[in-house]
């Protein structure tokens, strides 16, 4: 019994032994799961991306009646790219090869920006779908049924006066609808600015519109050397553009005066004309009123300012002005 004791105390008095001790977790490895975690899941959004983009490829190749289909489709396909290109950013940032993602305001004012150069994009896209459907569109299905009808008009004997007469106004019709398409190529492919110069190229286009319109354009134009990027050079060509598209379009207009001069520490574009002019309230109501929307949006992308006054009867004035920093450097 007293062994039994002794072996009890040896038990109890005897240091215990610890329990090994678990290796510390290692940091640097968790944090390249996850990031390799992250980067497989950016490129797994790619591959989802690009099935949508091949998708919305195929709907807008074959559209027919879905212009507004495809509109919201190619808003969303935008997005996408946007929000996809920042996680892609981020990701590239965790491994040291990519800058850090910008602020939550400041990556909502990118959104936000982004947003806005896609609405001018889809506005310009549904100007020149209803064009060509309201324009050449309609000319080649009407030329249709007229050559349907001049089919049957020339199997009846003694017809040959009217049919030549059918002919000759289906020529001047596709005379017209000619001079829209080319009028329609002018605006997607502006003359080249570099060779011509804006003052060239605001001139060309004028000149163009004058003999397509029958409306008579003013231009005083200054040829200086404007100081401004391409880019913002084209802007001013295309807020031109669809000030004159405009003017065709609504004013109803007999005479329009153009001016593009420096002013000091600034550029400023004026288009005038004497049409009926519009309210001005109302039209900032209207939800798509798309040119106006074109033209302001085109003048804030390049930091500068479009003002638009009008009045019933009273004719439009749209003033672009583009302010300068210094001389010759564009904001």
């Amino acid at each position: 019994m007293k062994d039994d004791l002794r072996l009890i105390d040896d038990d109890a008095t005897r240091p215990k032994r610890r329990a090994p001790k678990k290796p510390a977790p290692d940091l640097d490895e968790q944090y390249e799961t996850i990031v390799e975690d992250l980067r497989s899941a950016v490129r797994g959004l790619r591959q989802q991306l690009e099935r949508y983009a091949r998708t919305y490829q195929k709907l807008a190749a074959g559209e027919a009646g879905g212009h507004v289909e495809t509109t919201a489709a190619f808003r969303r396909l935008k997005q996408l790219e946007l929000v996809a290109d920042h996680i892609e950013s981020s990701a590239a940032y965790l491994v040291g090869s990519g800058l850090a993602p910008a602020r939550p305001e400041e990556h909502d004012e990118r959104i936000e920006f982004a947003q806005r150069v896609l609405d001018s994009l889809e506005a310009e896209r549904e100007r020149l779908y209803r064009d060509v459907h309201d324009g050449p569109a309609q000319a080649l299905a009407n030329a249709i049924f007229e050559i349907e009808y001049l089919e049957r008009l020339a199997d009846r004997p003694g017809e040959q006066r009217t049919v030549r007469a059918e002919l000759a106004a289906l020529r001047e019709r596709f005379r017209g609808s000619l001079e829209q398409v080319r009028a329609m190529i002018l605006d997607l492919r502006p003359p080249v600015l570099t060779e011509l110069g804006l003052a060239g190229a605001l001139r060309s286009y004028a000149n163009e519109f004058a003999s397509r319109t029958g409306i008579a354009v003013e231009c005083v134009l200054e040829a200086t050397d404007t100081g401004l990027s391409a880019q913002q050079e084209l802007a001013v060509y295309r807020v031109m553009q669809e000030a004159l598209h405009n003017v065709h379009k609504h004013a109803r207009a007999s005479r329009v005066r153009i001016d593009w001069e420096r002013q000091r520490d600034r550029w400023m574009l004026r288009c005038d004309d004497d049409g009926v002019g519009f309210d001005l309230v109302k039209a900032a109501r209207r939800r798509r009123s798309v040119g106006l929307l074109s033209m302001r949006e085109r003048a804030e992308l390049i930091g500068g300012q479009l003002d638009i006054r009008s009045a019933p009867e009273q004719g439009t004035a749209v003033t672009l002005i583009l302010p300068l920093v210094a001389e010759g450097t564009a904001r």
